[in-house]
């Protein structure tokens, strides 16, 4: 027996939608829909109404609660674009103030030597090993770095307000945890008042993973991140939340505290205005989206 899936036309999905027990008023709307989102996309935004949820192994059935309606799924899903959207600017500013912190400081402290992210005295032989290679093979070819490298021929490596510049986030989240000093780690953590650099480190690979997901478009209301947030000053979260957004969003907002109140409050200010839009068109999914998030309104 061939028990491989095959590909569906909208009839047959919308066909499949209401032997699951999904209300479906409008068939042509709920094409339009599927051509846009997809129905295997929009099918992540289902699972809170299976009546088996949360549940998503072999046993899940995928029948639906009583009143379930196709627009409450499309609800869900644009409130997670919506929340993708919000988050992507707010997760910029704390890695635009997280690097900048790093520069400043160190470059400040080792004002000797511009390129103290590759000395064997300040981080570890691994992260320098792999730097050319992983790290710097594509920063040289910005048009920053080859002008300095005109203008400096002698240099092997841009200095750290240039090259850092062009670092991505994991790249600056590695070089953290490469740093020899925990005096130095702590001239960054404490910047955003945080004691202990292993919780520091813990956030800020929290924020890496959480951007990561937003600019891949990952369901973000039941996200299920591959690092916990450890207990500290962002909060102390249950088992279940310390993976999912709750703490992921407990991190952002400790975090963007410590840059700028104003924007803390710009952003909790249009995540309730999402929240609330969602709870107008889709009162049932209050007390799933208070727990995922811990955004209580």
């Amino acid at each position: 027996m061939d028990t491989k899936k095959k590909a569906t036309t909208f009839d047959e999905q919308i066909n499949k939608l209401l032997d699951r027990g999904v209300i479906i008023n409008d068939k042509e709307k709920a094409k339009e829909v599927l051509s846009d989102i997809g129905y295997y996309r929009l099918g992540f935004y289902f699972f809170p109404f299976e009546k088996t949820y949360p549940k998503l192994d072999n046993t899940r059935k995928h029948t639906v609660l009583e009143n379930t309606k196709f627009e409450d799924a499309v609800a869900l899903y644009y409130y997670d674009f919506d929340l993708r959207n919000i988050l992507n600017k707010y997760l910029a500013r704390i890695e635009v103030a997280i690097r900048t912190t790093m520069v400043y400081e160190l470059s400040n402290k080792y004002h000797e030597d511009p390129t103290w992210f590759i000395s064997p005295k300040i981080v570890n032989q691994n992260f320098i090993d792999e730097f050319s290679e992983k790290v710097y093979k594509n920063i040289k070819k910005k048009e920053v770095i080859k002008r300095h490298k005109r203008k400096h021929p002698k240099d092997v490596y841009a200095p750290a307000w240039k090259t850092m510049e062009f670092m991505v986030f994991g790249n600056l989240t590695k070089l953290y945890d490469s740093l020899l000093l925990v005096d130095d780690m702590r001239l960054i953590s404490l910047h955003f008042g945080v004691k202990k650099t292993k919780v520091f480190i813990n956030y800020i690979e929290i924020i890496r993973l959480l951007r990561n997901a937003c600019a891949h478009g990952n369901v973000l209301y039941d996200l299920k991140l591959e690092t916990s947030t450890k207990k500290g000053p962002a909060g102390n979260f249950t088992i279940e939340q310390s993976s999912g957004l709750a703490s992921a969003l407990g991190v952002v907002r400790f975090l963007l505290k410590t840059i700028s109140t104003n924007r803390l409050y710009d952003m909790d200010k249009k995540l309730k205005e999402v929240t609330l839009e969602l709870y107008g068109r889709c009162p049932s999914l209050r007390s799933l989206i208070e727990n995922r998030t811990g955004f209580k309104i």
